[in-house]
């Protein structure tokens, strides 16, 4: 097996002199069997993990903290946990704390909302990756809306802990590097072709478990397809509304903390109920977002894409008042302000801002000088319905910075959600978004690959141990060594590969 990547963790130099002193010492005690021992460690179990986000580095470290002999290589193309870099602005929307329920939270999952409520994360859920990381020195805490961030509000303290763990656990981080080619050998095991594609040099690793942990990727999902596994055509999900609608543009940056959303879309099955969506809601510059339109889009996002990301959305500004006790607040108003110009003031109760008040009078078509005493009855009719059912052209999808989420992958049922093993290849195992499942925004895609990543970790880690100890039983058996013995010519060579 060829296996010489270059290390790509930084290591103090400090740190360098005090191991490269120790190598020294280990060898020279170590020197008549090296051969031996390097002949029992290239028959040492390998696992390879294909993409470095939270479900492969999350499944790499759990993996070997099982078996702690397996060698594991995680190979990235790009950035290490970019995507928890970036996301909730930068702080890492960790997981969601409200959803204890494990039948619950998987109603967060426009895709995998009816196969995730077994034991996937009943194995793993939100309360054990919050375990997990305060336990490994990043305190976190729960938002009123259940998002969890790390206490310091920066996710570089999510990153450096995985990378942290990563590496003193001896996972393999090789970065700037793709899978060009996988395959299985006759014996079972993977050939896996490694290189950079712009470059004609390669190198070929032969592994006994393969996970793919690519996210929505086309890699991954090429690799899938070269094991036998079909993929669902992937789609944009979690993504802004944009709205023909000069005088609303004009009111970006505006917030409301509740509203009810409607959204119809043509040749819309009558099935589709989370359509509707409760929660804040943030005018842009190019149209409507906050996280009542991200659900929207997650939930829509097949239905959207083959309408071509055009529809009708219809919003209720006051969900807790009906439409008759918002008539009456009006007519109360208009006689308590009677003359007060209509457009310098409104029911305290709407809890609206002035702008957008002013924008429900323009399409209202009342003057901003008219007074409230000269409005009529059919004016505050139509000021109700506009607060209540407010309506919106959606003419196009924007982006949401923070993630970029799609619905589509491989299919849940090509695998075991109770070990994340592929029921079409032996030891080929996936995690996080590459599978076909989404959540919506606050916290649940990060847990869909902490949960995934856990469950394949464990079940790769036991196998690679449950190995290692079988062979390391007829090792000794066979040549008479003691247990002491082959623990120190294995570590003596074990430096050589770290």
């Amino acid at each position: 097996m060829n296996l010489k990547l270059a290390n790509p963790l930084w290591v103090p130099v400090k740190a360098l002199l005090c191991r490269s002193s120790r190598r020294r010492r280990i060898f020279s005690a170590t020197a008549t069997i090296n051969f031996a021992a390097k002949e029992k460690k290239e028959e040492n179990e390998v696992l390879v993990v294909v993409g470095g986000g939270a479900a492969g580095v999350y499944g790499a470290i759990r993996a070997k903290t099982l078996s702690p002999d397996l060698r594991v290589l995680v190979i990235e193309k790009g950035r290490f946990l970019s995507k928890v870099k970036i996301s909730g602005g930068g702080r890492c929307n960790v997981t969601n704390g409200h959803c204890t329920d494990t039948t619950r939270l998987a109603e967060n999952y426009p895709r995998g909302n009816k196969e995730l409520k077994g034991s996937f994360f009943y194995t793993h859920g939100p309360a054990d990756t919050m375990s997990w990381f305060s336990e490994h020195g990043v305190p976190l805490k729960t938002e009123d809306d259940g998002r969890v961030f790390p206490v310091s509000d920066d996710s570089a303290s999510v990153v450096d802990c995985l990378l942290h763990e990563a590496h003193i656990r001896g996972v393999r981080l090789e970065r700037g590097k793709s899978v060009l080619s996988a395959s299985t050998k006759p014996d079972g095991k993977f050939s896996i072709k490694v290189g950079k594609r712009s470059a004609d040099t390669s190198e070929t690793i032969e592994a006994s478990y393969l996970l793919l942990a690519t996210g929505s990727s086309q890699q991954g999902h090429d690799l899938a397809t070269r094991f036998g596994h079909s993929i669902v055509d992937p789609v944009p999900s979690l993504f802004t509304f944009k709205i023909n609608d000069p005088l609303l543009i004009e009111l970006a940056g505006i917030s409301f903390s509740k509203v009810q959303a409607r959204l119809k879309l043509e040749n819309q099955r009558p099935d589709l109920s989370n359509l509707v969506q409760i929660g804040p809601m943030l005018v842009t510059h190019w149209g409507l977002s906050g996280p009542v339109i991200l659900r929207l889009s997650a939930w829509g996002a097949r239905h959207l894409f083959t309408s071509e990301y055009k529809g009708l959305l219809i919003v209720d500004f006051m969900p807790d008042i009906n439409i008759e006790a918002a008539k009456s607040q009006l007519r109360q108003h208009k006689l308590q302000f009677s003359k007060h110009k209509v457009s310098n003031s409104f029911p305290p109760q709407f809890g609206l801002v002035n702008r957008f008040w002013r924008y429900i009078l323009d399409r209202e078509g009342s003057s901003k000088d008219t007074l409230w005493a000269s409005l009529s009855n059919n004016s505050l009719s139509s000021i109700s319905d506009l607060l209540k059912h407010c309506t919106f052209q959606v003419t196009g999808k924007g982006q949401y910075k923070d993630e970029f989420v799609t619905a589509g992958g491989v299919p849940l049922s090509e695998i075991s959600l109770k070990t994340m093993e592929s029921k079409l290849v032996p030891n080929l195992f996936f995690a996080g978004e590459v599978l076909n499942v989404d959540g919506i925004t606050g916290g649940f895609n990060f847990q869909n690959a902490w949960s995934g990543g856990y469950i394949a970790g464990t079940h790769i880690g036991r196998l690679a141990s449950n190995t290692s100890s079988t062979e390391r039983k007829v090792h000794i058996c066979g040549n008479g060594l003691d247990g002491g013995g082959l623990g120190r010519s294995f570590d003596g060579v074990f430096h050589r590969f770290v």
